[in-house]
């Protein structure tokens, strides 16, 4: 059987919570945003503009592990929106799932800056974007990531990215 994991991720402003629901409910999936199981320390962190470290980011990406594999061990799937910047942060999700699929929202910094300016009610102040994107690895071949730019509509990303999936089981 195939996967029906999806992580969606990228630096913050990228559109993971956007495509993640639509795609969630383009596959009938639940949708987790993976923001809101950090631990209240990491979002104060956030919120003063610090960069959480990789203990800090550990505890938050063994719960979203854990989650995944429940998902995955339920045989209900799952549309996960998390940074996983690295691709340490990727192998810990991989615990849960390790067929897992990776959709990699990408863009260029003026495009991401404009949008987390745009954007009202969210504590990841724009200062961040800078750090976000020296931290993120690309993902690798072999991590089972589908890419897409961000100055694309988010709903031809997720019928994109439905097309693939869906022929992948053919």
């Amino acid at each position: 059987m195939r996967s029906n994991i999806f992580v969606v991720m990228g630096v913050s402003g990228c559109g993971k919570s956007t495509v993640g629901v639509q795609l969630a409910a383009a596959l009938g999936l639940e949708f987790l945003e993976g923001d809101t199981l950090h631990s209240a320390a990491n979002v104060a962190r956030m919120a003063a503009g610090v960069a959480l470290s990789d203990a800090d980011r550990a505890g938050w990406l063994q719960t979203l592990a854990e989650r995944i594999g429940a998902a995955r061990l339920a045989g209900t799937g799952l549309v996960l929106s998390c940074s996983a910047l690295k691709r340490a942060y990727r192998d810990i999700l991989r615990q849960g799932a390790p067929d897992l699929h990776l959709l990699y929202l990408h863009g260029d910094h003026d495009l991401l800056a404009a949008r987390m300016a745009a954007r009202t009610g969210h504590y990841m102040p724009a200062s961040l974007l800078v750090s976000q994107l020296a931290t993120l690895e690309v993902p690798e071949p072999e991590e089972n990531a589908q890419i897409f730019d961000v100055a694309s509509p988010p709903e031809a990303i997720v019928a994109a990215a439905v097309a693939r999936w869906s022929s992948a089981g053919e």
